[in-house]
């Protein structure tokens, strides 16, 4: 089984017989992936789903399935609508969803829907823009490690909460976006 980084909230995960894709959204780079058994979407934004590049994607690995939850799923044809509490089994590979909403911004701003996907029974959590504790042991945590919702102390507690035996930085692809921070202090403030 190999875990493998796409760029920011985009993972790979492949066993010997089945690869599951998690998240390819605008910042990461997954054009052109074939063999998928499955693409799973944690959540609505840009970030975590880029709808015309999964298109493609979806175009290119026509037995794959699609989960998303139930806002995003509307974006598309041919998708499998996924709830916190679901047991998927994706090929070989099962998929436990988990979650529920996004982490909170700040102050008012509305929420989204938000799954977790835990895989294999612990072997890969993926918790999309949150920071769900799931009851079962993980092997591999993907940590978000920053965004407009956090801050990196809150990934480190999250990390300590979740105790991995390994962690994987995630979502780092705002780091850069200086424009984006100020907009946000202005817009909030």
């Amino acid at each position: 089984m190999t875990v493998t980084h796409l760029g920011h909230a985009c993972v790979l995960y492949a066993t010997g017989s089945e690869r599951v894709l998690i998240d390819p959204g605008i910042m990461s780079s997954f054009a052109g992936l074939t063999d998928l058994t499955a693409v799973l979407v944690t959540h609505e934004h840009g970030d975590h789903v880029d709808v015309a590049g999964v298109v493609s994607l979806m175009e290119a690995n026509p037995s794959a399935t699609l989960v998303t939850d139930e806002r995003t799923a509307g974006q598309f044809e041919n998708v499998t609508v996924a709830r916190p509490g679901d047991r998927l089994r994706l090929g070989d590979v099962t998929v436990s969803v988990l979650g529920g909403t996004h982490a909170p911004v700040y102050g008012d701003v509305p929420d989204c829907p938000n799954l977790a996907y835990l895989l294999d029974d612990g072997v890969l959590l993926h918790p999309g823009d949150s920071f769900f504790v799931p009851a079962q042991e993980v092997h591999t945590l993907a940590v978000p490690i920053d965004g407009p919702w956090l801050k990196l102390s809150e990934a480190i507690d999250y990390a300590k909460t979740v105790v991995p035996e390994e962690v994987l930085p995630i979502h780092e692809g705002e780091l850069t976006d200086v424009p984006k921070y100020v907009g946000m202090l202005n817009a909030f403030r």
